[in-house]
């Protein structure tokens, strides 16, 4: 029996509404693809690698073009082509459990490996990976290995299990960075090493990370200025993928800081694709990937109730930079790329995440904690439910579950998921009324 998506015809939808900061990075990303898929013409090396962990800061010290299979999947869901590119993978042998990221990037891959700009992506000449605490990506390299029989570089990041960073962890990861990453992308990109233009990138890295954190901490105010789950995803989009340490970043963090500013200043919500969300009723805290799939029609569910997300475990999966402070210092160069990959999100224990999750619920005065549960995320959704208990416990505060996937619509339930979140919302009415009757 063979599975078909049909993509029902709608009438015509309104027009997206979009801050100014949402188109320049749209721009952004859209000139990025036209480097990449001109690379066969213009000569340039490609290195494919991953968010978290993301060293783009060292891969440009050797003119390597960056490619994120991970980013490329979420374009895909984002244009409704992934379901396909799933069966496509499922029907050369994938599990329906292994991570739509990863069946995505196989079955388009089997399907001309077209990027979003309709171009055909270039085979990658080296493959980096920084394992950061997701044991899928390590298997994801394996298959792009297999397929396209260019050279892997491994980076062993240790996890996080006793909550904290050692000497000893910075100094073995300061030493594969010498022995092996660096000799080898010197190889195979022809280009010498050179450390004061490491740290160049990394003083201009720092400039973005501050004006992102004054981003994401603008959610504090009341109303909140962001959202920053939905709208996160644009907001990180161009410092957890190929633009960190350059001044195209800086110069775009600091266009999003003066736009956020700006609405702060004039007591506005975020822009929904709709337009200005409206009055703030809920303030939450999200932990979990979105559903690209869907990912306006989820996102409509939240600003309906006037619901905005004030802080997501999801937009830190690049970088920790709001919590513990964490930027790149550019006078310890490699210590410091080894520090960002221990700290992503991804690498900490269930013990920091939860209490990660509980400070942002007292920190940004957030009525609860929903979690969104992925199906074929493990790197996500192992603890989850523990996780939503310990939170509960910690803060007081309401919370609750949903399910969907990253990328394969046969798991997202809008009616499932819309009911869900209904009962949350009166949950935490509940919570409130109690409060008062208390008080």
């Amino acid at each position: 029996m063979t599975t078909t998506f049909v993509t029902p015809k709608a009438a015509p939808a309104k027009e997206v509404e979009k801050d100014a900061s949402m188109l320049k990075q749209k721009q952004m990303m859209a000139a990025h693809y036209e480097r990449l898929t001109r690379a066969p013409e213009t000569g340039e090396k490609v290195c494919a690698t991953f968010v978290p962990g993301n060293l783009n800061e060292l891969i440009m010290c050797f003119d390597l073009v960056n490619n994120l299979p991970e980013v490329n999947a979420i374009q895909s869901g984002l244009r409704r082509q992934s379901g396909a590119y799933v069966l496509e993978a499922e029907k050369i042998g994938h599990s329906e459990d292994v991570c739509t990221y990863v069946k995505s990037d196989i079955g388009m891959m089997s399907k001309g490996n077209l990027a979003p700009n309709g171009k055909k992506f270039p085979d990658p000449d080296v493959l980096l990976l920084s394992y950061t605490g997701c044991f899928t990506f390590m298997k994801w390299f394996e298959l792009l290995r297999e397929q396209y029989k260019c050279e892997t570089i491994m980076l062993h990041t240790p996890y996080m299990g006793d909550g904290k960073i050692t000497r000893n962890m910075i100094e073995y990861m300061v030493r594969q960075l010498k022995e092996e990453v660096i000799p080898k992308l010197e190889r195979i990109s022809g280009v010498k090493f050179d450390i004061d233009r490491l740290r160049e990138y990394l003083k201009k890295s720092v400039k973005a990370e501050d004006d992102l954190v004054k981003v994401l901490q603008s959610a504090k105010a009341k109303p909140s200025p962001i959202d920053a789950y939905f709208g996160g995803i644009y907001y990180i989009g161009p410092i957890f993928g190929a633009f960190r340490g350059t001044d195209d970043a800086i110069e775009y963090y600091k266009f999003l800081r003066e736009e956020v500013e700006a609405r702060l200043a004039a007591g506005l919500g975020p822009v929904t694709p709709d337009g200005d969300m409206g009055k703030e009723k809920y303030r939450l805290v999200v932990e979990g990937p979105p559903n690209y799939t869907s990912f306006r029609q989820f996102w409509k569910m939240f600003y309906d109730e006037g619901a905005v997300v004030v802080a997501s475990s999801y937009t830190k999966v690049g970088g920790v930079y709001d919590f513990d402070g964490f930027r790149h210092d550019p006078d310890k160069p490699l210590e410091t790329l080894a520090e960002y990959c221990l700290g992503v999100y991804t690498n900490r224990s269930l013990p920091m995440r939860i209490q990660m999750l509980a400070d942002y619920i007292d920190q940004y005065q957030a009525d609860g904690l929903l979690i969104n549960s992925i199906k074929s995320c493990n790197s996500f959704s192992a603890g989850q439910l523990l996780i939503m208990r310990e939170v509960e416990k910690k803060t007081g505060k309401p919370a609750a579950f949903v399910e969907s996937d990253l990328v394969d619509p046969r798991y997202f339930s809008a009616a499932n998921i819309k009911n869900r979140l209904e009962s949350y919302f009166q949950m935490i009415e509940q919570k409130r009324a109690s409060s008062r009757a208390a008080a």
